[in-house]
C-alpha cells in the first residue's frame, strides 16, 4: 500500500509540474508583451526626454535674455532702438512653447526613471503609449512652428527691408540677435528629440501584442 501511494504521490508531482512550468511561461510571455523594447531602447527613451528638456530650457533661457539698446543710422538721423523679445509676437510664441515642451519632458522623464529603478516597463499599456504619442506629435509641431515664425522675423531684422533706408537691425543689436538664433536653433533641435521620441512610440505600437 505504501508503495502504492508513493507512485500516486510522484504522479501528482509529475503532473503539477508542467502546470507550474506553463504559468511561469504566461507570466514571462505577459511581461515580454508589456516591454518590446528592452532595457536599452528604454533608457535610449530616457536620454532623449532629459536632451529634450535640456534644449527647451535653453530655448527658453536664450529668449528671454534677449534684449539690447542701441542707436541705428535711418535717413542720416541717429536713432535710440530698444530690442527686447516680448516686443514680438513670435518670440513670445517660442517661449511659451518652449516652457511647456520642458513641463512635458520633466514629466515624462520623471515617470520613466521612477518605473526603471522599479524594472517596470517604461510604457504601461497601449492606451499609455497613444497618450504620449499623441503628446509628443503635437508639441513637435508646436516647436516647428513656432521656430518658423521667429526665423521669419529674424531674417528680416538681419536683412532690413527691400527699397527702404532701413538698416540692417542686428548689426546694432548683435547681441540681441545672437541670443534669438541660439534660441531658435535649439527649438529646432527639441523639435527633432520630441520626433524621435514619437518615432519610438510608434515602434512601440507595432511592436506590443493587442
Amino acid at each position: 500500500m505504501m508503495m502504492n501511494g508513493q507512485k500516486m504521490a510522484a504522479a501528482e508531482v509529475a503532473v503539477q509540474l508542467p502546470e507550474s512550468k506553463l504559468v511561469t511561461e504566461n507570466i514571462g510571455g505577459a511581461a515580454d508583451a508589456m516591454r518590446p523594447f528592452g532595457r536599452k531602447a528604454e533608457v535610449m527613451n530616457v536620454l532623449l526626454r532629459v536632451l529634450c528638456m535640456v534644449t527647451s530650457v535653453v530655448a527658453l533661457s536664450s529668449m528671454v535674455t534677449a534684449q539690447q539698446s542701441s542707436t541705428v543710422s535711418i535717413y542720416g538721423f541717429m536713432l535710440p532702438i530698444q530690442s527686447k523679445w516680448s516686443f514680438s509676437h513670435s518670440f513670445e510664441y517660442v517661449v511659451g512653447v518652449s516652457a511647456v515642451v520642458a513641463a512635458h519632458s520633466l514629466l515624462q522623464l520623471l515617470i520613466s526613471v521612477s518605473r526603471l529603478l522599479r524594472k517596470s516597463p517604461v510604457i504601461q499599456s497601449r492606451t499609455h503609449a497613444w497618450l504620449v504619442f499623441a503628446g509628443d506629435q503635437v508639441f513637435a509641431y508646436a516647436t516647428i512652428s513656432a521656430g518658423a515664425a521667429a526665423s521669419g522675423v529674424t531674417n528680416l531684422n538681419r536683412t532690413g527691408i527691400r527699397h527702404t533706408a532701413l538698416p540692417n537691425f542686428c548689426k546694432p543689436l548683435q547681441s540681441f540677435c545672437d541670443h534669438v538664433a541660439v534660441s531658435i536653433f535649439f527649438t529646432f533641435l527639441s523639435c527633432f528629440l520630441l520626433a524621435a521620441s514619437a518615432v519610438q512610440e510608434v515602434i512601440w505600437l507595432s511592436r506590443s501584442k493587442h
